[in-house]
């Protein structure tokens, strides 16, 4: 399918880049730097983008690419990095900054050049470079300016090759879509063929083809990604999908009733399911280092899995619901350098002999292109457009160690959160609000008496699509409701207080 190749320098933003192409409409493939020219030629691209990434091209070894892939047929667009690559190879001149540019900036342009087209002269950008381009190639023009970057955006003088300093795949930047769009269509003359109709029929038809009479289970956690990965399973082999559903006693309040009745009484699945709490409790007590917490957890679901799989018979391969952010948050599943954020109990918890072969249909999309994959299934929206959770659940939420006890006082104030936010009719506009239980107790006053009780965080962001996020700015009111009722109501906690951080530089969960 011809789109746009993603050459992969190690950015934490790369699958990002490939969310913003995708929302145009147009295919996106990430591929490493390794990617030789014949390969790309294959791939009949419309064109390239490079990526960047935390390497400096004056280093004795750096990550490059085939030069002959920025002198094909297709045009060529390098962001940050990919544009202080373009910059090297070119025969310009990249240097260190004496300070790291990092966040707002604003972005001064100088020339519209296609690429620019339609957007106002004064736009905000964001930064994150420690390096600049000195002096530009033979050849090249200067775009546009910031007060602290000479050249933020360059082209070659016959426009095929475009470069920005800034990030305009992250949402912080204004007119980012707009950018990448006039790239798309003003320089490459993109096709619009990515639909999630198209991605249906071929994901069905690529599932029938790997399963094909075999049985596949699939853990259900009656999550956004669980749910559709089952929808789209299921339409594939129907009832030999089989769904099972682990309480693994980190779970929110009621969820294993709740998830019966949506699955085995709404839409007729295959469910089992089975209470596992004592066990994974039981190896969880005492951990506080968050990556154990995350491979104790996915160790002994694989282990459930199995158990599981075994009683139900000729079972091959195991569903999940393994989407994007997970994996780049976790490795570079291209080959490329990515630095590692956080392990995924999807992705990096696994151990590598589970005895059955994952199929992760999901892999590819982001959280709000599965959400338009599960409207095209018809799947109802109170499983839409519930809020995400993370697959380790509370026990990334209980800060510091886990036990029955902490898991019980955070289940109550999510109870609280959640109803409250449905009341204010807030909880399906904002991407993400959760309680977090802190490991440190403070003093209060309750009924006349000294009180030395626990910590309780409210976070809520506003998101597109997990990447990138800013606080949420609730009303004060509602604050104050939901802090009086989960002091009052919830035994244990005398103190609520509210993350007003962003991500980057923070992420979304605590741990």
């Amino acid at each position: 399918m011809p789109g746009i190749i993603i050459i992969d320098y190690g950015s934490q933003y790369n699958q990002l880049i490939a969310r913003r192409v995708r929302e145009h409409n147009v295919y996106s493939r990430i591929v490493p730097p390794t990617v030789s020219y014949e390969d790309v030629l294959a791939m009949k691209p419309d064109g390239v983008i490079l990526s960047g990434g935390p390497s400096s091209v004056y280093r004795a070894r750096y990550p490059t690419c085939d030069r002959r892939i920025l002198e094909g047929a297709f045009p060529v667009l390098g962001i940050c990095y990919g544009m202080q690559l373009i910059t090297k190879l070119y025969g310009g001149t990249v240097k260190k900054t004496a300070r790291r540019e990092y966040g707002r900036s604003k972005l001064v342009i100088d020339d519209r050049a296609r690429l620019f087209e339609g957007i106002p002269g004064r736009i905000i950008s964001w930064m994150s470079h420690g390096d600049y381009v000195f002096k530009m190639p033979p050849g090249f023009k200067a775009l546009a300016h910031t007060d602290n970057t000479a050249f933020a955006a360059i082209r070659d003088t016959a426009g095929r090759i475009f470069g920005v300093q800034f990030h305009p795949e992250v949402a912080h930047t204004e007119y980012g879509s707009r950018i990448i769009a006039n790239f798309l269509f003003a320089v490459c003359r993109a096709r619009k063929t990515w639909t999630m109709k198209n991605f249906i029929r071929e994901e069905i038809a690529r599932i029938r083809r790997r399963i094909g009479d075999d049985r596949v289970v699939l853990g259900l956690s009656g999550g956004v990604d669980s749910s559709v990965v089952a929808a789209l399973i299921n339409k594939a082999v129907g009832k030999n999908l089989h769904c099972i559903f682990v309480d693994n006693g980190v779970m929110r309040k009621n969820e294993g009733s709740r998830v019966k009745e949506l699955f085995e009484r709404n839409l007729h699945m295959n469910l089992i399911s089975v209470d596992a709490s004592r066990q994974f409790l039981r190896a969880l007590d005492g951990v506080t280092d968050p990556e154990k917490k995350r491979k104790i957890i996915g160790r002994i679901f694989v282990r459930v899995f199995e158990k599981e799989a075994r009683r139900i018979g000729g079972v091959k391969f195991l569903g999940q619901g393994t989407l994007y952010p997970d994996v780049i948050e976790s490795m570079s599943a291209f080959g490329g350098p990515t630095a590692v954020i956080k392990s995924h109990h999807n992705v990096g918890g696994l151990p590598k002999k589970m005895g059955l072969t994952l199929i992760e249909p999901l892999r590819e999309l982001f959280k709000d292109e599965v959400r338009l994959l599960g409207k095209e299934l018809r799947l109802p929206k109170e499983i839409l457009w519930r809020q995400p959770f993370p697959g380790p659940g509370l026990a990334i939420r209980v800060i510091g160690a886990v036990n029955k006890e902490r898991l019980d006082i955070l289940r109550e104030a999510d109870s609280i959160l959640v109803e409250e936010m449905k009341k204010a009719d807030l909880y399906y506009t904002i991407w993400q609000a959760f309680p977090v239980l802190l490991p440190i107790k403070s003093v209060g006053v309750m009924g006349d008496e000294r009180t030395y009780e626990h910590v309780m965080a409210i976070r809520a962001v506003t998101s597109v699509d997990g990447m990138t996020a800013d606080w949420a700015k609730l009303p004060y009111e509602l604050l104050e409701k939901i802090s009086s009722r989960i002091i009052s109501e919830v035994r244990g906690i005398n103190r609520v207080v509210f993350d007003i951080s962003s991500k980057p530089p923070s992420t979304i969960e605590w741990e």
